[in-house]
This record gives C-alpha cells, structure tokens and sequence, in this order.
C-alpha cells in the first residue's frame, strides 16, 4: 500500500524561557513585540525589541509582510506563473533574460555553494524534484518510483553549470532547458533580507525566522539570550535534540533534515532530499544537518548540500571549507549520535 504523506517544514524550534510558544516580557527594557504570517508556502515569525521612536510596530509590520510577499510571489515562487523564477523556468535556451538584484544575488551564491559542495547544493535539480513528486503542489502524488530511464533523461537536463550569470548587465542565460528551484536558499535568503530592513529601521534586538531558518541579533532585552532549539529528527511531537545560545552574537541558523517530507512505497522510504549528482533520493543515516553563518542564504544552502553528502563526505565538507556545522546521524537501534564542528561547539548551550 503506498503511504501519501503532506509536506511538512523542517523546523528549528524558538526558545524564549521555557518550550513552546510562549513569549515573556523583559524585566528591563521593553517588551518583545511579535508578529507572524504566511509566506513561500510556510509561516513567518519576527520579535523585536526595542523599536525605535522613529518608526512603529504596525508599519514595521506592513513593511515585512510586504518585503516577504515581494520575493515570494515576485521573486522566487514556482507557483506563481508571472514570478520571476517562473518566467526564467519558462525561457528558451540561450535567450538572456533580465533579472532582479534579488535573483541575480541567490543564483550567484547558489553557484558557489554548488561548486564549493561539488555539486551536492543545485538549484538546477528542478526537474528531478518534479518527477520525484516533491515540486510544486500542496501534496505528494506519486504512484510508483521513477524508472532508470526517467531518471537519466531528467539528468541531461540538471546542472546550474547551465547557467550563464552576466551581473553587469543584470542577465541570466539558459544554456540547458533546466527548471530551477531555490527552495534550499530562497527561505533563507528572505531571513537576510528582513534582517536587513530590521537594521535599516534601527532595531538591533530581533528574531527572526521563515520556514524554520532563522536569524537574531542582540538580547531578549533582558539581558538573556535568544535561545534557539534543534529539533530531534523523528515523527510526531516535537521534542528538543540540542539548545543552543546567541551570546548576543548576530548570526543565522539553517538546517535540513529528511523526516518530514517523505513517500513510501511498498514499504520504503524516499526522501525529499534528492542527490543532483544520481538523480535519486539520498539513502545514508544522516537525519539532520545545520549550519551557522552570517548569512541565512548561505546557512540554508549549507545544510541541504551537507544533508545530500551524507554524514562522511559531510564532515568532509566542513573540515575543507570551515563552516559551523552540526550533524545528526541514525543509529541502529533507533537513536541518535550527533558531529559538530569546531566552529559551532561554541554555540551549544552546556
């Protein structure tokens, strides 16, 4: 019998004071404002701390939730037709198409990531998505695994080495019928973007978070800590792996893990995570991977490469380029081990 399962996005938990969705005033200072919404097929958090009088929680909201709606359903949606991912998808080969700053700077950053993962991160792996049942729609419809054949033909056409990125004229070329998905950057990406405007308006104490990637700046306002949370890569309730602290520090978290969106088939399991470089979904024991970086895009890309390269060529990874790491491996006997790199171990919450 074949399992549909709905999608589900990957989470890292938001800690304030205890687990959950409570949210506590500072004892000094003002109080954390919030505000919430939909965006990229997900929800959205922002908390702040701190407004300055020269602007104010309900313009500050207008202006995020208008930011968030721009880049999704201008910028980055598969499910818009009239996006500018769509329309990019929907361009002829070796046709120049002129582009937004906004995806100009993903694609950019995508390349390298891809190049510095060898090609474990590819936001060319649209069409392999698609024929897996994980491309755009609100549920996974597939009825039996794609044949060698079908995986081989959708291979021809993957790869962002079939992209040509001319920054000084503001175009991208299509040098391969490819189909884009930004879904392992675009999230992020958003994160940095209203991180920005945050800044912008002067607000120095935040959190945010789109889709489960986050990213936070300064204090509660009580001179504590944002805690951030992992979230143990199993079904059913949530329940926290590893917590981490901010130490006032700016900084992004991003991860990826394979337990909440999935098929089966006959009894086996296919992730959504697909390996650009096999045309198949990945098959290791690494449940969970996340990463710690400036930028929320990068993060973002980061884990989905290293959830690809499985839990050897993943520490490998993190080893040769130095990001902050930490990876969440299946034993056998139903639990956990768990891998952080240098760089992040300052970051866990003793």
């Amino acid at each position: 019998m074949n399992e549909i399962l709905h999608r589900h996005r990957f989470s890292i938990t938001f800690l304030t004071l205890v687990l959950g969705a409570i949210f506590i005033l500072p004892a000094d200072g003002g109080p954390i404002e919030r505000f919430s919404g939909f965006t990229m097929g997900t929800s959205y958090e922002v908390q702040v701390v701190d407004i300055p009088n020269s602007t104010d929680l309900n313009s500050l909201t207008f202006e995020v939730g208008n930011l968030l709606t721009k880049l999704d359903k201008e910028v980055f949606s598969t499910y818009a037709e009239e996006s500018e991912l769509s329309r990019l998808n929907q361009q002829g080969v070796n046709v120049p198409f002129t582009a937004s700053d906004h995806l100009l700077e993903v694609l950019r950053l995508s390349k390298e990531v891809a190049t510095s993962s060898n090609g474990a991160f590819d936001v060319g792996v649209g069409l392999l998505v698609n024929l897996w049942g994980f491309g755009p729609g609100e549920i996974i419809r597939i009825e039996e695994v794609p044949d060698d054949e079908e995986i081989n033909t959708a291979l021809e056409k993957v790869g962002i080495v079939n992209l040509l990125i001319d920054e000084t004229n503001s175009e991208i070329i299509k040098t391969n019928n490819i189909y884009i998905d930004l879904s392992g950057i675009a999230k992020g990406y958003a994160v940095d973007q209203v991180a920005f405007l945050l800044f912008e308006k002067g607000v120095e104490n935040y959190f945010i978070e789109v889709g489960g990637e986050i990213k936070l700046s300064g204090s509660r306002g009580d001179g504590e800590d944002w805690v951030p949370a992992i979230e143990t890569p199993q079904e059913g309730p949530i329940q926290i792996y590893e917590t981490l602290t901010s130490q006032g520090e700016t900084f992004a978290l991003a991860g990826s893990g394979d337990y909440r969106n999935y098929f089966e088939i006959d009894g086996e399991r296919y992730s959504h995570e697909i390996d650009p470089r096999t045309g198949r979904p990945v098959s290791h024991n690494l449940a969970a991977a996340f990463v710690i970086d400036e930028s929320a895009a990068v993060a973002d890309a980061y884990a989905t490469a290293l959830m690809v390269l499985g839990p050897d060529q993943a520490r490998a990874l993190l080893a040769k380029t130095g990001i902050n790491g930490y990876l969440i491996f299946r034993l056998d006997n139903s639990e956990f081990d768990h891998y952080a790199s240098p760089g992040f171990i300052p970051y866990i919450n003793n």
